[in-house]
């Protein structure tokens, strides 16, 4: 189950409680699911019974007890708990992970992006000629645009020809077109020339870093080990598209099923999406690079999991594994695509 799924599922219990008159509220659009805080349990929580209890006139609690009564019908959840003062938190059965995998596997790069193309909001972003200032406005609007959005990005002078050789940006300086919504970006600009480093690792440099602070440059970005973020991410990629060549050469494909020793993995896979959408909406592609992060942290316990060791034969959990590796690497490899930065598959 991902999270939209899952947003789902907490609205329907909602409407639900409205139809059988337990609850007089509005349903909202939509609830936000996140990985649970402090406090909170299971794989994943939401806070729609504190935002429903003052409009429902009863404690945020009595709220969620409600919901929880209907929720619990939901097959696919082990167990839902009420915590603190009133968040839903939603155990998942592990076989989920199958129809999570399927869903990756299925949509590919486009996994989190919008599915029915551009239907979302014009937006027109304006940005200082900074080199750091375009490199994020060029990624806010490639992410925007995987969520349907129509965008223009105009750079308040003339850009440096060599930013968009070198570093892939597309910008323009011609007047605005009308736009329902307007956003300047100007980050903290870059100590030094980033163009040295290339377009990936000059790119990765100026994204990672939260608009506030400053840059490292030239910084470690270019180096191979374990203490450069923007090498584990690609390097936990690239072995993913290894794992699927080697168990080529051994006779079996990836399909997916349950993988229980790999919770935190397909969380975090399941909250794509949410990453995604939330990046657009606060124009931040460090959310994204942070996100990334931490799903190559995750799938690189799982990878020497994945083929079968001596004589042992391919079994259904090598292939599970193997799928959900796969999942991963794409994910990897979608999110890179995003911030304008190429997943090789050998490294």
């Amino acid at each position: 189950m991902t999270p939209v799924e899952l947003s789902r599922a907490v609205l329907h219990a909602v409407r639900r409680a409205v139809d059988e008159g337990e609850l007089s509220v509005t349903v909202p659009e939509r609830a936000v699911v996140t990985p649970p805080g402090p406090g909170g349990c299971g794989d994943y929580a939401t806070n729609v019974a504190l935002q429903l209890a003052r409009p429902a006139g009863q404690p945020p609690q009595r709220v969620a007890e409600i919901l929880r009564a209907r929720l619990l019908d939901e097959q696919r959840f082990t167990d839902v708990v009420v915590t603190g003062p009133g968040f839903l938190n939603f155990s998942l059965r592990t076989a989920a992970s199958a129809g999570l995998v399927e869903e990756v596997l299925r949509r590919g790069l486009r996994y989190g992006h919008a599915t029915t193309g551009f239907s979302g909001t014009a937006v027109g972003i304006s940005c200082p000629a900074e080199v750091r200032a375009v490199v994020v406005a060029d990624a806010v609007s490639r992410v925007l645009r995987s969520q349907g959005d129509y965008v223009r990005v105009e750079c308040e002078g003339r850009p440096a020809p060599e930013w968009r050789s070198v570093l892939g940006v597309d910008v323009t300086t011609r007047g605005p077109r009308i736009a329902d919504t307007y956003v300047r970006i100007a980050p903290v600009p870059a100590p030094a020339d980033p163009l040295p480093l290339g377009r990936d690792a000059a790119r990765w440099a100026l994204l990672h870093p939260a608009a506030h602070d400053r840059p490292r440059i030239p910084g470690d970005h270019l180096v191979q080990r374990e203490g450069n973020p923007l090498f584990r991410v690609r390097y936990a990629h690239a072995r993913t598209r290894a794992l699927l060549r080697n168990a080529a050469d051994l006779g079996f494909r990836p399909e997916p099923g349950p993988v229980s020793e790999a919770d935190a993995l397909t969380a975090l896979i399941g909250d794509h999406p949410r990453v995604l959408a939330a990046t657009a909406t606060h124009h931040t592609p460090d959310r994204l690079a942070r996100h990334l992060l931490a799903v190559a942290d995750a799938a690189m316990p799982l990878l020497p999991a994945v083929l079968p060791l001596g004589e042992e034969k391919p079994s259904a959990a090598h292939r599970a594994r193997l799928a959900l590796a796969e999942a991963a690497g794409t994910v990897l490899a979608g999110g890179l695509s995003l911030l304008g930065i190429d997943a090789p598959d050998h490294l």
